[in-house]
């Protein structure tokens, strides 16, 4: 077991009766040793273990460090924690409450019957064949008219606007022809352009 971990599972009266005052830390390394038996090369490591669990509070004022932990901080944040656990089971208790009527409500005409039993198996037996059925009709999804329109549109879509494309690269090579008198096949070479390349029918 760590020292942190023994100073922190110390009573907290007792552990704060340390602290009802400011310090250095250079006071605590000679309190520490003597009231908690820890050596004075942990107390350091002790303390900052306390502060960042927010045990210990830390300021820094010029070029010291100072540290305190009263025990109205601990009696203010034990209260404050009580208050919040007391609210969650009160939420819990109401929660539980309301969960225990609707079971007794969904209870009522639900006595194990054979017709019960039975219309139980054929449910079961129905919702697997649901899911067979929409295994095969998962099959056949490609064959969907509605999904076969779809693929049209999109395709449609995508040929507009590789030739909206096609058509920005002719304007672009016929305007390179008469700015700078370049010709079609030296345009087409440099820029990767196929000889067969035009518009999609």
């Amino acid at each position: 077991m760590s020292v942190s971990s023994s100073l922190k599972e110390d009573d907290n009266s007792t552990q704060l009766t340390v602290l009802k005052d400011v310090f250095q830390l250079k006071d605590l390394e000679k309190i520490a040793p003597k009231e908690k038996g820890i050596t004075a090369m942990s107390v350091k490591e002790v303390l900052q273990s306390l502060v960042d669990d927010g045990m210990v509070d830390c300021e820094r004022i010029g070029t010291s460090n100072y540290y305190w932990a009263f025990p109205s901080k601990a009696l203010h944040a034990r209260k404050h924690k009580l208050e919040v656990l007391e609210s969650q089971l009160s939420e819990g208790s109401q929660k539980h409450a309301s969960l225990q009527k609707s079971i007794e409500k969904a209870k009522i005409g639900r006595c194990e019957t054979e017709e019960r039993t039975r219309l139980a198996k054929e449910l079961s037996s129905l919702r697997d064949q649901r899911e067979q059925l929409k295994a095969e009709v998962e099959k056949y999804k490609d064959c969907d008219p509605q999904v076969m329109e779809e693929i049209r549109q999109a395709n449609k879509v995508a040929k507009e606007a590789a030739n909206r494309w096609t058509d920005n690269i002719f304007a672009i090579k016929s305007w390179a022809k008469r700015k700078f008198g370049f010709e079609g096949n030296k345009i087409d070479k440099t820029f990767g352009i196929p000889e067969d390349f035009d518009y999609i029918d």
